[in-house]
């Protein structure tokens, strides 16, 4: 079967891997014209994890990435611990694979070098896909350079402002959250003292909160911070931020955070307002269908949204290969499978936003106290809230 999928990010890059492991032709149109080191860290959990076993890629991936030591929460302003849950043996026997903090941009290229050795002729730089029209015979995909293509199938995996999905139902109208995100990376030994723990940290405060891990071999730390505000700002990337305008937004804080955001070169800082959107219902139009952001974005706070793409990567892929049913049936299956778990994670990423940013000392008691409890008596009760996501492998279960 031929698959052309649009967009080269981490699920199209994913999508064409396991489009390949099933024994489908396939063909990434990507519009921009190199693969650059955009964004920062990511966290990569078990649940994607399992995939990229399936794929043996696991230890390409593992390369540069670095293994936290701990699941850790904190204030933000006293630097207290909240809890503290190991990721030893007995977790990486509990949800049968590691989990890894990675630079997103050496995320992509492993994926890349994979999919170059495999298949190296597939990726296709430069050039978008702008629309596309059925037929019976498959789907026709117009190209930004005028060509016209056909193939069997087309996979759009082509992000939050997805061209593809616009087409497919009607453009959007997502929602500001009223919170901006800030980002750096700082390198680990310019900050000594004040270097974070080898784990992956929420620092919580009043309307605010951030996020401390290590990436690339455990060389650079990488610094997240969710501030409310009522200042709109575009959906974006690649917007630069101003580095006092972030050292005022976490004035007071733990030396930590404030020796991560000064040590941080000014060039180094970029902020993004987040957007929310509602579930869609729909994600197939015929023999075309929508994958990771353009299908279910979500908002960062439960850093899943790579990995629900890189689930959806598989489960695409393993529908289309079986036999005696139509591209349109499978594609409805993919669907069908996928929704229940994904509007599952949405739904606890938009928890997640409030539980870190706990207004009153009375809220932050009664939020964070039963947090404190569970750490320091029955750490294994954190896993166990986790387990619906880190356990879960979607190369063994029908779901």
């Amino acid at each position: 079967m031929r698959v052309i999928i649009a967009g080269a990010g981490i699920g199209g890059l994913t999508a064409a891997l396991c489009c390949l492991h099933f024994g489908h032709e396939v063909i990434i149109f990507e519009q921009a014209s190199e693969l650059s080191e955009v964004g920062a860290g990511i966290q990569l959990p078990p649940n994607a994890m399992k995939v990229f076993k399936a794929l043996s890629i696991d230890a390409l991936i593992s390369q540069t990435a670095f293994r936290p030591e701990a699941l850790e929460a904190r204030m933000g302003e006293s630097g207290r611990r909240i809890f503290n849950v190991p990721l030893d043996e007995k977790s990486l026997e509990r949800w049968g694979a590691s989990y890894l903090h990675i630079h997103r941009a050496d995320y992509v290229t492993a994926l890349k070098t994979a999919l170059i050795a495999r298949s190296p002729k597939s990726l296709k730089l430069g050039v978008g896909i702008e629309d596309y029209k059925l037929s019976k015979k498959g789907v026709t995909i117009q190209l930004s350079d005028g060509r016209k293509v056909t193939a069997d199938v087309l996979i759009a995996a082509d992000g939050i402002k997805s061209k593809i999905r616009a087409k497919m139902l009607r453009p959007d109208t997502p929602r500001f959250t009223g919170n901006i995100a800030w980002r750096a990376v700082v390198p680990l030994e310019a900050l000594g003292e004040n270097a974070p723990a080898s784990t992956a940290c929420v620092w919580m405060g009043r309307k605010r909160h951030a996020v401390t891990y290590r990436i690339r071999s455990g060389e650079l730390v990488n610094f997240v911070g969710v501030v409310e505000t009522d200042k709109w700002s575009d959906e974006s990337w690649l917007q630069k931020g101003n580095k006092e305008e972030a050292l005022s937004d976490f004035s007071g804080w733990d030396p930590i955070i404030k020796s991560i955001l000064k040590c941080a070169s000014p060039d180094s800082f970029y902020r993004w307002a987040l957007f929310d959107r509602d579930p869609l219902s729909c994600w197939v139009d015929g023999s075309a269908a929508l994958l990771g952001d353009a299908a279910h974005p979500m908002l960062p706070f439960m850093a899943q949204g790579a990995a629900m793409a890189v689930e959806d990567g598989w489960v695409i892929a393993r529908e289309l290969s079986k036999n005696g049913r139509s591209v349109q049936a499978s594609l409805k299956a993919y669907e069908n499978l996928r929704l229940p778990r994904t509007q599952k994670a949405q739904q606890a990423s938009r928890s997640n936003m409030n539980t870190f940013h706990q207004a009153t000392v009375l809220r932050q008691i009664a939020t964070y106290s039963p947090m404190w409890l569970a750490g320091h008596i029955l750490p294994n009760l954190i896993k166990k809230r986790l387990d619906w996501l880190y356990s879960f492998d979607v190369t063994k279960s029908p779901l």
